[in-house]
């Protein structure tokens, strides 16, 4: 099969978890011998035609002087791209700006999109793009027959909403199985003596009530914040707490080896994202054994099940970080069943060949409907 991809900013990822997605499905087609065309930003540090057996394709993307009106810039140039390609799929990542460009897309050819979580709940938007955002979803959904939904509580969604059959394939994520403590010494810290949050500084990511909790239990570990402190969120939470001398924002970490230890050795792990699919940073802390505290939502429920603790208010928060936590080996059975979940279910060698079974019997589909 030929294969494009776009909706993201390109690979290796550098950004967020379509970026992440993108590149480990990339990676595992192009292992099983199709051949995958990858649209990347212009400005993206990776400059090379061929990556890894992946074609890249550099799309001048203005994003960055014009915002959220470059992306559509940026989107309807990869997709007039797309003519040159001669594809048998084209997989989109989002919705946010190609739906408006449908009327360009390729004919003949199986549009896949992967629609992600709610964006058009994101706080970070203004009213007026979410609720084109929201028309987005609309246009995504009715625009194209063949969806997927990354969690099982975003398929619930689109039946619901659209009576919108999608095919159902999570987020992957690798066993992290060489946790090296000497690179905590790098960060200061020692092992099981801090907890962690890990995800953009956003209001939906229940990031205040997570450190209002932490304030309120008066641990003397510290608690780690790791994510884009320069957002308009993510300064007034720096504001709010700098009095607070164990609470350390660490700015944005792409280090993986880095992050991974990070997870695998801190006493707590906080998941606070709201808005549905498979998060991949949650999937991550399973694979690194990490024992989570997630927000109590559908979504977050779908994954970890009964193997995490879960929180909705400060006091949850509180009560959690004044109970024993990882070092005291009582929650290892989470972890366990975390681990195994990962291994037989979420890893990236499995969702890739969900992927590409996905495709096959989408080009069989379309070759009986032509023919008969």
């Amino acid at each position: 099969m030929r294969i494009a991809i776009l909706g993201t900013r390109g690979i290796p990822s550098q950004y967020g978890g379509f970026e992440k997605c993108a590149e480990h499905i990339a990676l595992s087609l192009v292992e099983r011998g199709h051949e995958v065309i990858m649209y990347n930003s212009h400005n993206h540090a990776n400059q090379k035609v061929l990556w890894n057996g992946v074609k890249i394709v550099h799309i001048y993307d203005p994003e960055f002087k014009l915002g959220s009106l470059g992306r559509f810039i940026y989107d309807y140039r990869c997709i007039s791209d797309l003519k040159n390609q001669n594809c048998d799929i084209i997989l989109q990542f989002g919705y946010r700006s190609s739906p408006v460009w449908k009327i360009i897309m390729p004919k003949n050819v199986s549009l896949v999109t992967n629609m992600g979580g709610l964006e058009w709940k994101r706080s970070k938007y203004g009213p007026l793009l979410r609720k084109f955002i929201h028309l987005a979803e609309k246009l995504a959904v009715y625009n194209c027959d063949n969806l997927i939904s990354d969690s099982l509580g975003i398929q619930s969604y689109l039946l619901k909403k659209f009576e919108k059959i999608s095919q159902y394939i999570p987020y992957g994520a690798y066993i992290f199985n060489d946790p090296d403590e000497k690179i905590l010494a790098d960060f200061q810290l020692s092992k099981y003596k801090y907890d962690l949050f890990i995800g953009s500084l956003e209001p939906e990511n229940s990031l205040e009530i997570i450190l209002d909790g932490v304030v309120k239990a008066q641990v003397d570990r510290d608690f780690l914040v790791v994510g884009n402190r320069l957002t308009r969120n993510g300064k007034f939470l720096q504001n709010k707490y700098r009095k607070y001398a164990n609470i350390k924002f660490l700015g944005s970490i792409y280090d993986d080896k880095g992050l991974n230890n990070l997870r695998y050795f801190s006493n707590l792990y906080f998941h606070g994202h709201t808005l549905g699919g498979t998060h991949p940073l949650l999937l991550e802390a399973m694979a690194c054994r990490s024992l989570i505290s997630a927000n109590d939502n559908e979504f977050n429920r779908f994954i970890v099940g009964n193997d995490a603790m879960y929180f909705q208010t400060v006091e949850d928060i509180t009560k959690q970080m004044l109970a024993k936590g990882k070092e005291s080996q009582e929650y290892s059975y989470y972890l366990d069943n975390n681990a195994f979940k990962i291994k037989n279910y979420y890893s990236w060698k499995n969702i890739g060949e969900r992927y590409e079974r996905y495709f096959y019997d989408l080009i069989k589909n379309e070759f009986i409907q032509h023919n008969v």
